[in-house]
């Protein structure tokens, strides 16, 4: 093939499913996975080598985030200052809370960067349904280049240049997303589901406004809208843990239901040690760690409500 457009890095789901939408645009599509050589999808062209992927000028980030640092440090070699980096990962670095564009500068000549975020699942890309999805980057060059190689008729893509902020609401987000399904499971009707989205995102825009993000930011698509779109995605990783820990299951039983790594499983307790450290309050994040840990159903609601 020529040169591709897209270079992907991650051959789980979430890579596998970027792939596919970039393509469906019209895109060319290099994906880089050591998973299931043998299983093609339809114009993608698969690799083993970081070299093919840096032919792109756009490159994907899917991989989880406990070993986004080691990645970076080996496709770093073929990267230069040309090239535009954009990650879809909800997660931070394994040492702090440092975003995964930081960690793309540590690794890295990059400084155009970018990050995915949003109400799109991978399963919606897999699927073609349409729904939208977040471009964060202060550079219009990199919103320029994954509108481009994204957006079609399945999909629509945003922008905005709060970096930091986007990365923040689509981390908080995951973890409030097992909220969303917990209390669902425990029968909650709407008036309390809604009630509780709009409590736990105004702390969470807190949060991310003591980490250095803008509170429009949370309150937006990649926020707010993300969270919505959490109560109508019942496959969504993150709301099936939530529904299995409502059902009584350990923890390990409800993350093999989710099936996929969730971020926000080890995030949660940092989240809330970060929030204690300024001083804000954290109320559901508290909550939201005595339910990986068993509490009751009833707790998410007494605490969220009593604060």
């Amino acid at each position: 093939m020529t040169n591709p457009n897209v270079g992907v890095v991650g051959g789980g789901p979430w890579g596998r499913a970027l792939a596919k939408a970039a393509r469906r645009a019209g895109s060319s599509v290099v994906l880089h996975t050591r998973r299931d050589q043998d299983r093609q999808d339809e114009g993608v062209a698969m690799t083993v080598d970081y070299a093919a992927v840096a032919k792109a000028p756009l490159v994907i980030l899917a991989v989880p985030s406990s070993v986004v640092r080691p990645v970076l440090a080996a496709l770093g070699d073929h990267l230069t200052g040309q090239h535009l980096v954009v990650h879809g990962i909800r997660g931070f670095g394994t040492e702090r809370l440092e975003t995964v564009s930081d960690i793309v500068r540590d690794e890295t000549a990059v400084r155009r960067i970018g990050a995915l975020g949003g109400p799109v699942q991978a399963a919606e890309l897999l699927r073609a349904r349409p729904s939208a999805m977040m471009i964060g980057s202060r550079y219009p060059e990199v919103v320029a280049a994954v509108t481009k190689s994204f957006q079609s008729p399945h999909l629509r893509v945003w922008s905005t240049p709060d970096l930091k902020g986007l990365e923040w609401a689509s981390a908080l987000v995951g973890c409030l997303s097992i909220g969303v399904g917990f209390v669902e499971e425990a029968g909650a009707g709407p008036g309390l589901v809604a009630a509780l989205i709009s409590r736990s995102v105004d702390e969470a825009a807190r949060i991310m406004v003591a980490a250095g993000g803008e509170e429009r930011t949370m309150l937006g698509l990649g926020g707010y809208g993300d969270l919505l779109a959490s109560i109508a995605l019942d496959d969504r990783p993150e709301v099936v843990l939530g529904k299995a820990l409502a059902q009584g299951v350990s923890l390990d039983e409800a993350l093999s239901r989710a099936q996929l790594r969730i971020e926000a499983v080890p995030l949660i307790p940092r989240i809330v040690r970060f929030a204690e450290e300024r001083r804000v309050q954290a109320t559901t994040f508290r909550a939201l760690c005595d339910v990986l840990h068993g509490a009751r159903p009833e707790i998410l609601l007494e605490r969220v409500f009593a604060a």
